[in-house]
């Protein structure tokens, strides 16, 4: 069973930076597809970030130039770079894997992928 935990969240002022952490365990990276995601209060999870079995790295428009999706495979461990934080960044932020094509790694669809990260929150304050 694939297992996620993320780490890193906390508060910061608006501007400020971040980097979440999201150490994996028992995940077989062919074929696999791993992402970044947050969702606020009355929201819809969102997608921010993905990285396909061929490493292809893909941020959503929201983000992209701000945040910034690595991983670590000796370390079996994911990262999210945030920068230029804003207040509209608050939320719990989430890692995922699951099995899935190319396309919809691309996509980014939250209901493609199986296993989950208990979250950690993220505030940024004006």
């Amino acid at each position: 069973q694939v297992q996620l935990a993320e780490s890193g969240g906390g508060s910061v002022e608006s501007g400020g930076f971040l980097r979440l952490s999201c150490a994996a365990s028992k995940v077989a990276y062919a074929g696999v597809c791993i992402g970044w995601f947050r969702q606020a209060p009355g929201k819809e999870r969102e997608g921010l970030a993905s990285i396909d079995s061929d490493w292809r790295h893909r941020h959503a428009d929201s983000v992209k130039g701000r945040f910034f999706v690595s991983v670590d495979i000796a370390e079996k461990t994911m990262y999210l770079q945030m920068n230029s934080l804003k207040p509209e960044d608050t939320a719990m932020y989430y890692c995922a894997a699951g099995e899935m094509s190319h396309d919809s790694c691309a996509r980014m669809g939250a209901s493609a992928f199986r296993f989950w990260g208990q979250g950690t929150q993220v505030t940024v304050s004006s």
